[in-house]
């Protein structure tokens, strides 16, 4: 709160202080810098993905569901559903689970592009025999 001390007037006058109606702004803007930073800090790591390198693709990217199944190969032939690496022999029984036991859901097919072609049909293979057959596979844009 400011106040005005200039010079007093003559006896009689008014002594009464007069107060400055005015808000500092400088708190605010500084509360307001160190949130931005927090979140530029922290929205990073709120993305863990498995990390694999996806070959580049120049077709029309489709439109993606709510809550998409993901199956990854990784570089090593280790599989991942979703983000929980499973053995082969658990595929079908985890992908039963998190599509809900529903084979007409869309799996989306990931692999590294270092895996072999071969390795990639076995996948393929495997998820045709468990009865899922809308797989679709994921890259990135080429453009």
């Amino acid at each position: 709160m400011g106040v005005r001390l200039g010079g007093r007037g003559r006896l009689g006058e008014d002594d009464d202080l007069v107060e400055a109606h005015e808000i500092n702004v400088t708190p605010f803007i500084d509360v307001m810098l160190v949130l931005l930073i927090i979140f530029m800090v922290a929205a990073p790591l709120a993305t863990v993905d498995v990390g694999v390198e996806l070959p580049a693709s120049t077709v029309q990217p489709q439109p993606r569901p709510d809550k998409p199944v993901f199956v990854t190969l990784k570089p090593d032939l280790s599989v991942a559903v979703g983000e929980q690496l499973i053995a082969r022999d658990n595929l079908v029984a985890t992908l039963d689970a998190a599509s809900n036991h529903n084979k007409d859901e869309r799996v989306f097919l990931r692999a590294d592009k270092s895996v072999n072609y071969g390795a990639l049909m076995d996948l393929l293979s495997q998820l045709r025999d468990a009865g899922y057959l809308k797989v679709a596979l994921v890259g990135l844009d080429g453009r």
